[in-house]
């Protein structure tokens, strides 16, 4: 063997040292990166090259260390459970949201809410048909059905602005998922091409990954590799990046509450308008699941459920009154009148109305009872006792949100926390540790300077060979 090969085991002992301190400074350097994943240094020892067989010279000695790659230390089943942990979670906290939301709205218990409402509203009969023919009375009969009239319009208002809230927000996802999956293409594009020449892509792995992530969370998107570095996103299957190739979504149905029922609110693929895109999770699908219309069973999205329930309550509401008071008389001697008005069509929380405009319209007295009597307003007083009263269905409504509410809300903080669990395991195998760097800083430093001793031991045995043979003695 010649002497030179030892310059060259200890030049590859250098290079491998120095790429090796170079790799530990970018994982140094990107300790605070969101999504970054540390590397670390393949090498391999480079065999002796001497002949192999009956003539083969003695034992040789290797030729050094070669530097193979820059392995990405991921992990691609941690990946894909944190994918598939964040589309439930996106899925639960939009619809715990939204419900929180919703209950908050009602204010109940308390005294703003609508069950204080009409208990004030059926005392203030009661208190007509202790005072027949007081205008006094009759005044606080026709401001507390006024209160009551506002505030479940204003119920029904807030869950129509609501609705318009995630339904803006659906757009603003559908966007996001759109440019995420157009990134995701082009970094397929780069990628395979870098690995196609021999380059590192450990960087671009990480950008597609925080993409392919924020997909998942919008979608419940899964992942799909490919031979030569590019990978497939899939909705439900069918692919909405593949390769280097988009297939963008875009949302369709009604802008309004109103018109929900008609043109319900869902994803289609834009390069087949009418074709509904498959979610399995995501936040999407949660929108989507809250934007729904309702349904015979009560289990539509919880923003139309929530609003019909103050349609409902408003027709409650006048048909009851209106029933009793229509047996009454008025001062004035009428009969057969109705006390609210409701709108025959369109929402019904939004149309109701207080028809009298004073203590002449209000038939608080029974036919041929004289002007004095109240027993028609105590009748009136007593509805909100009855078994199917508006109060009965009010709180049933109010039962029935709370605990959708807490099962929701309870599906949510489960989701959340499987979600953390699985960022954890991932940031835990992938994620850069400073102790470790720094005994790595100091190996490879170690070995940097051994390398180079054993290159100037050469460079000193060499010059003896060269310059001092045969001058001994001189």
């Amino acid at each position: 063997m010649s002497t030179f090969s030892g310059l060259n085991t200890a030049y590859t002992g250098l290079v491998a040292a120095r790429q090796g301190l170079d790799v530990v400074g970018q994982n140094i350097a990107n300790s605070n990166t969101v999504g970054y994943t540390r590397q670390r240094v393949t090498t391999s020892a480079i065999g002796a090259l001497g002949s192999v067989g009956p003539l083969a010279s003695t034992a040789q000695v290797g030729g050094g260390v070669t530097v193979e790659s820059i392995a990405r230390l991921g992990n691609v089943h941690l990946d894909a459970r944190v994918r598939s942990s964040a589309g439930l979670a996106g899925y639960s906290a939009v619809r715990g949201n939204a419900i929180a939301e919703i209950e908050v709205s009602l204010r109940e218990p308390g005294e703003n809410g609508l069950s204080a409402q009409l208990q004030e509203f059926w005392a203030s009969w009661q208190g007509l048909s202790n005072s027949a023919g007081s205008s006094a009375a009759a005044g606080i009969v026709l401001e507390q059905a006024g209160v009551l009239v506002s505030q479940i319009a204003r119920g029904y208002e807030e869950m129509q602005s609501q609705w318009a809230h995630v339904r803006s927000e659906l757009g603003g996802m559908t966007d996001e998922l759109n440019s995420a999956a157009t990134q995701v293409a082009k970094l397929n594009v780069t990628i395979r091409s870098t690995l196609a020449a021999g380059g590192t892509v450990s960087e671009l792995l990480d950008q597609r990954n925080a993409l392919t992530t924020t997909m998942s969370a919008l979608t419940g998107a899964t992942v799909s590799g490919r031979p030569d570095g590019m990978i497939d996103v899939l909705l439900a299957g069918n692919a909405i990046v593949s390769g280097d190739t988009v297939r963008p979504v875009a949302v369709a149905g009604s802008y309004l509450l109103d018109g929900a029922t008609d043109s319900p609110v869902r994803l289609e693929w834009v390069h087949r308008p009418g074709t509904p895109v498959a979610l399995t999770g995501g936040e999407i699908a949660g929108a989507i699941s809250v934007l729904a219309p309702i349904d015979a069973t009560k289990t539509g999205g919880l923003i139309a459920e929530a609003a019909q329930s103050y349609n409902e309550l408003a027709v409650a509401v006048a048909s009851q009154v209106n029933t009793v008071h229509r047996t009454g008389i008025t001062a004035t001697g009428a009969t057969n009148v109705d006390f609210f008005l409701i709108s025959p069509t369109g929402p019904a929380a939004r149309g109701l109305s207080v028809i009298p405009t004073d203590a002449s319209g209000i038939a608080a007295a029974a036919p041929g009872s004289g002007g004095l009597d109240g027993s028609n307003a105590d009748a009136i007083s007593q509805i909100g006792t009855a078994a199917t009263s508006p109060d009965t269905i009010w709180a049933g409504f109010v039962s029935r949100t709370g605990v959708v509410a807490r099962t929701e809300l309870q599906q949510a903080s489960l989701a959340e926390l499987a979600a953390a669990s699985a960022s954890n395991a991932q940031l835990a195998n992938a994620s850069v540790d400073l102790d470790e760097e720094n005994v790595s800083l100091l190996m490879f430093q170690s070995a940097y300077q051994g390398a180079a001793r054993v290159m100037t031991a050469v460079d000193e045995m060499l010059d003896t060979l060269i310059n001092r043979t045969g001058i001994v003695g001189r």
